[in-house]
């Protein structure tokens, strides 16, 4: 009895104390790879408003994924965290992305039928499996395979939520269910949906990969998100084996193997590739180490231009005004979190953070968004010897997207500070920055400055704890 009492307890704290059974490591994530490249493309999506206030949306992104796809012989990944028509409303500068998405996919099989095409996604789109998702059932049907991300693998980083789920939900699974409204858009979803909505675990990826072609983004497929700010990398004839690697590991913890056996075996890129840029896929963890080293190595007089969507990292706040005081040129545009698809939010954790920015010398502008969002997640790091570093994809900065809680995936690349790429990058940068030629990107701190105490504990207190959707 004592022994049957002792292994109970003892299964008890392993279910309360762990999240996934395997590290980050074991699982395969935390992936870090690098290769060399000539053919890559900076890509932007950009909103602005004129000087009479009409709202202009000029885009580069999900055109070239498309070329991708048609340009495509060998085989399809894709691994994409919103795809779904929850909140979209037809209008100007809105484009209906997830059903233009399927409808190539759908195109694809039909006119190349002998490409396999994987389709890697989160459960989000399913709303954890209280509402059908259209998209994904054409796909199927078309012969598309489609993986669901296997959350419960991840970390946790919302434990007051996610201990007790585990061991009062979780066991009575998933479904169907009418109990609350969804927070996605139209419809109504299950408590156990909904609970498991707020253990907050994401396959946030965003990224294409062919034989030919590798498509890194910040941007969902996503109807609702369609005017957003985001940007890209599209790489060509290199990079292909290191992007199947870090999908290969989704694939296999979400019951996929044989499509990660598929691919690895039509994989065949040369191992020493040549070319101008070195381009590096980071994960997870990884993503957060290059950033800090980006920094940290920063020496005084080099340029550092910061967009990003959510910023609220401890240790990458720090290192950002380590690299001030060392004597770094530093600018900083962020979202000023106040729109989400129509409803208004507070402000964190961009705002708390922004104040500790300036506060140390640190110049921040705002977003002016006008109902978009700035989604951009892009880092630009110029040293003073000639070469530059432009890192983006899915990675927000903060804890549960770089702490190995999420899975995520950026992009470095590294050339001379004259490539036509990095120098796109410092343009668009500026004319964010500078609001030229009549088109208005951002605004003055002061227009979303917020001294108050309780939002900058409550901002750190949802980063500390997990409990906040960022």
């Amino acid at each position: 009895m004592r022994l049957l009492r002792a292994m109970t307890t003892s299964a008890m704290v392993l279910t309360l104390s762990s999240g996934c059974s395997r590290s980050p490591e074991q699982l395969g994530l935390a992936y870090s790879a690098e290769t060399r490249a000539d053919q890559i493309r900076f890509l932007v999506d950009e909103t602005w408003v004129d000087e009479n206030g009409q709202r202009h949306v000029d885009q580069e992104i999900f055109d070239e994924m498309y070329a991708i796809i048609d340009e495509a012989e060998e085989y399809i990944l894709l691994d994409f965290f919103l795809v779904n028509e929850f909140l979209y409303t037809p209008g100007p500068g809105m484009r209906n992305l997830s059903r233009e998405l399927v409808d190539k996919l759908v195109a694809k099989r039909k006119t190349n039928p002998e490409v396999p095409i994987v389709f890697i996604t989160d459960p989000i789109n399913t709303v954890y499996s209280s509402i059908p998702s259209d998209g994904f059932d054409a796909l199927e049907k078309a012969g598309v395979q489609v993986v669901w991300t296997d959350l419960n693998q991840l970390r946790d980083s919302n434990r007051f939520i996610s201990i007790p789920w585990r061991l009062f939900v979780k066991p009575f699974g998933l479904g169907p269910g009418h109990a609350v409204k969804n927070p996605m858009g139209k419809g109504r979803i299950s408590v156990r949906s909904l609970l498991k909505l707020l253990n907050f675990k994401a396959n946030h990826r965003k990224l294409l990969v062919t034989e030919k072609s590798l498509l890194v983004t910040s941007g969902n497929p996503h109807g609702g998100s369609s005017a957003h700010w985001n940007v890209a990398w599209r790489i060509d004839g290199a990079g292909q084996k290191m992007a199947v690697e870090s999908e290969s590991a989704v694939l296999d913890f979400s019951g996929a193997g044989e499509a990660a056996s598929l691919l690895s075996g039509v994989v065949d890129e040369p191992g020493t590739p040549a070319g101008e840029h070195q381009v590096e896929l980071l994960t997870e963890i990884r993503i957060k180490e290059k950033v800090l080293a980006l920094l940290a190595d920063a020496k005084p007089g080099a340029g550092i231009d910061l967009c990003m969507f959510y910023f609220s990292d401890q240790d990458v706040i720090r290192a950002f005004i380590e690299a001030k005081r060392r004597g770094c040129k530093i600018r900083v545009i962020l979202d000023p979190n106040k729109d989400a698809f129509g409803r208004a939010k507070n402000g964190i954790p961009n705002l708390q953070t922004a104040a500790r920015l300036v506060k140390a010398g640190i110049p921040v502008r705002w977003a002016a968004t006008h109902g978009e969002q700035c989604h951009v997640k892009m880092l630009y790091v110029e040293q003073e010897n000639a070469s530059a570093t432009l890192l983006l994809g899915s990675c927000n900065y903060t804890r549960r997207n770089m702490d190995n809680f999420n899975a995520e995936c950026d992009v470095a690349v590294t050339a001379r500070a004259a490539d036509m790429n990095l120098q796109k990058a410092r343009r668009v940068f500026d004319r964010w920055w500078n609001n030229a030629d009549g088109r208005f990107y951002t605004t003055a701190y002061a227009a979303y400055e917020d001294r108050s105490f309780f939002r900058r504990f409550l901002a750190w207190w949802m980063e500390t704890t997990g409990m906040s959707s960022f």
